[in-house]
């Protein structure tokens, strides 16, 4: 059973499908192949700059200062690594699937159901938190028109409870009522009642995912014009924000460049890091794109680089503005214009926030059908994922699908259960990409046309960094091990650090490539850092996912041996 557990997909069956096209089995005609480098650059965008730069850049300049600049560049120096290990697979597999179908060339089926499970906290769980941040936005931009929803009708149950209780110990204790806590008491006090429960529902996310879902629905074409308008438009804003920034910019505000030390830098990596989110997304179109060997690979590597430096120019921007320590607010962009007396400004930017998160929800919603689309190509789920439309040449039944697992969540979750998850989810999947370009070479020797990832050999370098890392953390790694009650966050510390040993050795003797083991390396320290708790929930899930396979994927396998 272990081999079976194992078993691959060949290039060469890849290669043939991608040239001849898939049938689905339903009479649909394939996808329509329309993008261009640009459009994926575009999408890229798209997909990367949304609730990142407009909320949580806010929280990791409040750590870090003005040095949060620099941790921009690091986290993408990092995802660089993973992008270009998915370039060089996006050459070679260039068939829709993103991680799912690379980790089925290289490691085998298991591991590709696993990173297709992971796939979904990405992308259709990360929608719901990108929806939640949409609604805020958008009922803001209503209120600034005059316009004002119910409060039971913009909120989470949860969130809704636990803003009622702490107004009213507030009010216990003495402090004066202020216009927020008059309307946090007014919406749970005419939340409508059933059966003994007051009903809140964030009513905007569930309408926006319903559109975003009939949007992609009706085809890639109009997909791509949407998400190009929307990048167009929030790049420009951007760059308003950044050139009316360095005006107002006192650069007394840059110095110290390093307020709390390095360490208060590392305390936004988490933040930073889902700022990035998203870049990946385009390589699940693979078979949408005019010639995906050549412009999937620039794509993620030019919409990465664009990010970055949009980012590293906004950071810098902001805490010249005002200092650093004021920074810790949910809508950055627009608290520093307002506290410089432009207030029109910070209108244009909640209007571009709204854009932003509209163009990351349309490339997420593209997709996770994809994935499900080639999973069920290969078995591992019911032949109704991987049906085309015969007019609109989507996916449609996974569309639709993945509509109502973003669309009914929405309306009740919190987003702050869901954002730790996302971003394992998309770790994850960056160190088995990175993981699986060290297989390649074995399963493909000969020449080829395509982006190629440059070889450096990694079996000086990495133990030199492997020893660096011991010698910086030797505090921790000693207190980990001498504790006998150690927490599951410590556990995975321990893990990490003696992983890394054993892939600094593989890499010395069989003289490993440099760029992916750095990207398998840097991704899974950023992994051990999220929250435990987030952990024992993708353990669960991950629990889910298996029982799945095993009672249907792993028997309905197209590579299942034939009785």
């Amino acid at each position: 059973m272990s081999k079976s557990l194992f078993r691959k997909k060949s290039l060469e069956a890849i290669a043939r499908d991608a040239e001849q096209g898939i049938d689905d089995g339903h009479g649909g005609k394939g996808l329509r192949r329309v993008l261009s480098v640009r459009d994926l650059t575009f999408m890229g965008i798209a997909a990367v700059v949304g609730a990142g730069i407009f909320s949580t850049i806010g929280t990791a300049a409040s750590n870090g200062g003005p040095g949060i600049s620099l941790l921009f560049v690091l986290t993408a120096v990092t995802c660089g690594f993973s992008a270009l290990c998915y370039a060089e697979f996006a050459s070679r597999v260039p068939i829709s699937g993103s991680a799912y179908t690379y980790a089925y060339v290289s490691f085998g089926e298991i591991i590709a159901w696993i990173i297709g499970w992971a796939l979904i906290l990405e992308y259709a769980i990360g929608n719901i938190v990108v929806a939640i941040s949409w609604s805020s936005y958008f009922n803001h931009l209503l209120e600034a028109g005059g316009i004002h929803l119910p409060g039971w009708l913009t909120i989470d149950p949860d969130t809704a409870r636990v803003a009622y209780e702490t107004t009213q110990q507030q009010l216990s204790s003495g402090v004066a009522m202020t216009p927020n806590m008059q309307s946090v008491i007014t919406a749970y006090e005419t939340a409508p009642v059933i059966a003994g429960h007051r009903i809140f529902v964030n009513f905007p996310a569930f309408i926006i995912i319903v559109l975003i879902t009939w949007l992609t629905y009706v085809g890639i074409k109009e997909s791509k014009k949407g998400a190009n308008f929307m990048v167009i438009f929030k790049i420009a804003v951007v760059l308003f924000v950044i050139v009316f920034g360095f005006i107002y910019a006192k650069p007394s505000y840059w110095s110290p460049f390093l307020p709390n030390g390095f360490e208060g830098v590392l305390k936004g990596v988490s933040a930073v890091f889902y700022a990035y989110i998203g870049f990946d997304a385009i390589s699940t179109t693979a078979e949408e794109c005019k010639d995906p060997k050549r412009d999937l690979p620039r794509g993620m590597i030019y919409s990465l680089v664009i990010c970055t430096v949009l980012y590293i120019l906004v950071a810098l921007a902001l805490t010249g503005m005002v200092h650093y320590s004021e920074l810790n607010v949910n809508d950055p962009l627009a608290y520093v214009f307002e506290r410089v007396g432009q207030e029109w400004i910070s209108y244009i930017i909640a209007v571009s926030a709204v854009v932003a998160t509209t163009s990351v929800l349309l490339v997420f919603a593209l997709g996770q059908p994809r994935i499900w689309m080639s999973m069920s190509r290969d078995g591992l789920l019911p032949k109704a994922f991987a049906r085309v439309h015969p007019r609109y040449q989507t996916p449609h039944f996974s569309t639709v699908v993945t509509g109502f697992l973003v669309a009914i969540p929405s309306l009740f979750m919190q987003s702050s259960l869901m954002t730790d998850l996302t971003s394992i989810g998309t770790l994850f999947a960056f160190v088995l990409v990175s993981g699986g370009v060290l297989m390649l070479p074995r399963l493909d020797n000969a020449g080829r046309s395509g982006f190629k990832l440059p070889y450096v050999n990694g079996r000086f370098i990495v133990p030199v960094l492997y020893a660096l890392f011991l010698y910086l953390f030797i505090d921790r790694i000693q207190a980990d091990l001498t504790n006998p009650a150690a927490s599951l966050q410590e556990a995975l510390f321990l893990v990490y650090v003696l992983l890394a040993g054993v892939i600094t050795v593989l890499t010395v003797v069989k003289r490993y490539s440099l760029i992916p083991v750095l990207g398998m390396l840097c991704c899974a320290y950023l992994l051990i850092e999220i929250p435990a708790v987030s952990w024992e929930w993708f353990f669960v899930w991950m629990a889910i996912g298996l029982v799945i396979y095993f009672s249907y994927g792993y028997w309905k396998s197209r590579l299942a041996p034939k009785l």
